[in-house]
């Protein structure tokens, strides 16, 4: 299964002009808001129509204006996750659920009805209408239409932009499970960093209507030249495997060996994660620290040293555990002899990762 597009359209405000192909799995268009990421996926979806487009969805033409051929929306097979939910409000859950289902009737059941309601936990829910939902309760059920929809391909153009904390960290688990449990591919839309740390199979990166990466996370967002949401978001995605709950409170990570101490986590043992660490997070010695109440004390070398056009220097460091990057002063940069091949340790707090932070992999 694989997503190719390729677009060119002029807009007022700036030239969109895209190319990329990405494999199965989420797939996170990144970016700033203005970056054209809205203009992509509605291409996809068919709700415009740009002036050069070529869109190929496994293998299946949707979009190609040299060809002249453009499926209407209605007749893509996708289903659509809008910002805000949109569901009917004179129906209750289960007829907003079963509208999707009953216009794809001759498409491959992708999920059942049960199987919809009890992965995402909305049985309850059912005889509810809309106005009787929170807003968290509301994108479940708008998840579960787009399912319902039997969907060759997700589309979710930032589905969690207005929710509040709380609400996004009940529906981002619910993203994870379509990655993992689906054969979906699944185009997602967000200028969270956040969110593409524990989402994406792979990164599109857009800037000013153009691409600027493309790849998996932990390569798109552990490089330090990266940082198109400035550098108070720049951060490196390790990978690890939960190793032990202790008694106080702590869960113990293995970073492909290296041990990672976090607060307790509900995953089970062998179950594997993603961490987000930010580099604004880490601290780094050129020598072993002691007498420090960190718990995280990863040894690597130092692979860059970036420094920016104020005082601050972005350094990346190389470890068994992964990437790191930390943003540290230029003065601490130059005192601690930092350049390409120096040996240091990387300090990160346990509590300065935060739960949302934390992902499924």
């Amino acid at each position: 299964m694989s997503i190719s597009v390729q677009i060119k359209q002029d807009f007022e405000s700036f030239n969109l002009d895209v190319a990329f192909e990405v494999p199965a799995g989420l797939t996170v268009l990144f970016g700033s808001s203005g970056s054209g990421k809205t203009s992509v996926i509605n291409a996809v979806a068919g709700l415009s129509k740009p002036k050069q487009s070529r869109i190929v969805v496994n293998g299946e033409v949707l979009g190609d204006t040299t060809s002249g051929v453009w499926v209407p929306p209605h007749k893509r097979g996708l289903g659509y996750v809008f910002q805000e939910e949109r569901l009917f409000p004179h129906l209750n859950v289960r007829k907003n659920l079963l509208y999707g289902n009953g216009l794809a009737r001759e498409r491959r059941e992708v999920v059942s009805f049960d199987q919809v309601v009890d992965i995402l936990g909305i049985g309850a829910l059912l005889q509810r209408r809309p106005a009787e939902l929170s807003g968290g309760e509301k994108q479940r059920v708008a998840i579960g239409r787009a399912l319902l929809a039997r969907p060759k391909l997700i589309l979710a153009d930032e589905p969690l932009a207005a929710l509040d904390e709380p609400r996004k960290a009940e529906i981002l688990p619910y993203f994870e499970q379509l990655r993992d449990e689906f054969s979906l591919p699944i185009l997602y839309v967000t200028h969270s960093i956040a969110e593409v740390a524990r989402l994406a199979t792979t990164v599109v990166a857009m800037q000013g209507g153009k691409i600027a990466r493309v790849g998996a996370a932990t390569e798109v967002l552990s490089d330090p030249s990266f940082t198109p949401m400035g550098v108070r978001a720049v951060g490196a995605v390790l990978e690890a495997t939960v190793a032990q709950h202790h008694d106080d409170g702590l869960t113990e990570l293995s970073a492909n060996g290296v041990p990672l101490m976090l607060p307790q986590l509900p995953h089970a043992v062998g179950h594997k994660v993603r961490v987000r660490v930010a580099a604004q997070d880490v601290i780094l010695s050129t020598e072993g620290p002691k007498g420090l109440s960190a718990l995280n004390i990863i040894e690597g070398t130092v692979q860059s040293v970036r420094a920016g056009e104020g005082p601050g220097a972005i350094v990346s460091v190389d470890t068994k555990a992964g990437r790191v990057l930390a943003r540290i002063t230029r003065r601490s940069a130059a005192a601690l002899g930092l350049s390409e091949g120096v040996s240091c340790y990387a300090v990160v707090k346990s509590v300065s990762v935060a739960p949302q932070d934390i992902g499924t992999r």
